[in-house]
């Protein structure tokens, strides 16, 4: 049940209308340009997560059940005379109102009893909502039966073909069916759900949360819904749903070459051999011969037998286990295909045909809004942090260059002044061995001299002359010091 309450979202009424215009009744499948679509047992079994074990307990009317008065009154805990003072009759069925049941859920004092009766409104008024406002007598007998561990899946399947059918024949009419499981279906064919990883393999897993969750909004006229499937192609379906496992399919029950299906007002058969492509299997012609006489609702004198026939057929069914093999069609179904007649849906029309992508205007959930928003701030930011990183970048860099500057300035400072110093020295070298070279020459010329005045004046002269050589000699002593001194 609480599967089932996933899907109280909002229905898209532009995609349901036109999904009705392309509902065959003659093959009771969809046909969408060159595609068959149609739900089958084992889709909707993993859809709502039926029990495997309960797949071949179908629900069938049962000649002596209680009254409706007292399925209520085991169903909801309360008396006899509250429940016979609430139910309503509404054309040839009686029902029980809504407020009555939403009073009792609100007011009971049994928890489980308090569940019971939701799960109740909800298969009232949603699975099989025949009276709106209300929970018609026969859904209440299918949810009394529930506690036999009977499956609902052929029911409600049943009940969506069996509306679907009245819908085209009429060319209007309310649909008594789950709307919203329907479209969780489509959805799930036709890549309007975000690619999500489905956990198919995990207890918790629920295929219908996901498809919630993950669903794309788009914004399409039912005209231009239309146009989109009457033109629809192989490569434009996903065949297999992503959140189904591959394995055995039901195709036909005993000697039936179809399944047939009884719901809770009628009964009617649709053949899983169509739609082989929906489980990875290769599509061969199947057989659809008196298909569209399976149809009969549950009045007059025949009915019952043929409601017997059909739940000892469920007792012997069988089932396909297959390999994908390349090509995904045979050329005798491809032939078969077009020929075949399919009266009164909109056939392809290449005129003014468009990509799916150019219908569908992809109108952004508040989490995708968020997202994007998040994912453009980031962006810029990133844009803030590389501009930042290039700056710093470039303030590093001049740092750089302006100490190595200064340093450049700093040797070269030093250069010049022992460039300069150098040349100085060597001014003072050169200042030294000319002065040296006045003093070697002054030398020779005492030396003349005292040799002269030895000859002329031995005495009084040669000591003058001495002493003029010893200050000589000093003198030339202590400019050869200089001189060593500025050469180290």
């Amino acid at each position: 049940m609480s599967e089932l309450s996933t899907t109280l979202a909002s229905v898209d009424e532009n995609l349901f209308q036109a999904l009705t215009q392309f509902w065959n009744p003659a093959y009771s499948c969809f046909t969408f340009g060159e595609v068959d679509l149609v739900p089958t047992v084992k889709e909707y079994t993993a859809l709502l997560r039926c029990p495997r074990f309960q797949c071949n307990r179908i629900y069938s009317r049962a000649t002596c059940v209680p009254t409706f008065g007292k399925k209520l009154m085991t169903i909801t805990g309360t008396s006899e005379q509250w429940i016979m003072a609430r139910i309503k009759e509404k054309g040839e069925s009686k029902c029980i109102p809504w407020g009555a049941l939403k009073d009792l859920i609100q007011t009971h004092l049994g928890e489980v009893k308090r569940v019971d009766i939701f799960a109740l409104s909800l298969y009232g008024l949603m699975v099989f909502p025949k009276a709106l406002g209300y929970v018609d007598e026969a859904t209440t007998d299918l949810f009394y039966r529930l506690s036999k561990r009977v499956t609902l899946v052929p029911v409600i399947l049943a009940e969506t073909f069996r509306s679907l059918n009245a819908c085209r024949r009429a060319s209007a009419g309310r649909f008594v069916g789950c709307v919203q499981l329907l479209l969780a279906w489509f959805y799930s064919h036709f890549r309007l759900i975000d690619r999500v990883v489905c956990r198919v393999f995990f207890e918790d897993y629920s295929p219908l949360k996901d498809i919630a969750a993950s669903t794309r909004k788009v914004d399409v006229s039912k005209k231009s819904w239309i146009a989109l499937l009457q033109n629809l192609q192989s490569k434009d379906v996903e065949w297999r749903a992503p959140w189904m496992i591959p394995g055995e399919i039901l195709y036909r029950c005993d000697s039936f070459d179809w399944v047939p299906l009884l719901g809770i007002w009628g009964a009617i058969s649709y053949a899983p051999l169509l739609v082989l492509r929906q489980h990875g299997l290769r599509q061969f012609i199947p057989a659809t011969y008196g298909l569209v006489q399976s149809e009969f609702m549950y009045r007059g004198a025949d009915y019952k037998r043929k409601v017997s026939e059909i739940s000892s057929a469920w007792n012997k069914t069988c089932r396909l286990k297959g390999v994908v093999i390349s090509p995904a069609t045979t050329p005798e179904y491809v032939e078969w295909r077009g020929r075949r007649i399919n009266d009164n849906i909109p056939k392809p029309s290449m005129e003014g045909a468009r990509l799916i992508e150019e219908y569908l205007q992809v109108i952004p959930s508040e989490l995708e809004i968020m997202k994007q928003e998040f994912e453009r701030k980031n962006l810029e930011f990133e844009k803030m942090i590389a501009k930042l990183e290039e700056e710093k970048m470039y303030l590093s860099l001049d740092v750089d260059v302006q100490k190595i500057e200064k340093e450049v300035q700093e040797e070269k400072a030093k250069a010049e002044y022992w460039e300069k110093k150098f040349q100085e020295m060597q001014l003072q070298n050169l200042a030294l061995e000319e002065e040296n070279k006045g003093l070697k020459t002054k030398v020779t010329e005492l030396g003349r001299s005292l040799r002269w005045h030895r000859n002329h004046d031995p005495t009084v002269e040669l000591k003058e002359l001495k002493s003029k050589v010893e200050d000589l000699e000093v003198a030339l002593y202590d400019g050869e010091l200089r001189i060593e001194q500025l050469e180290a």
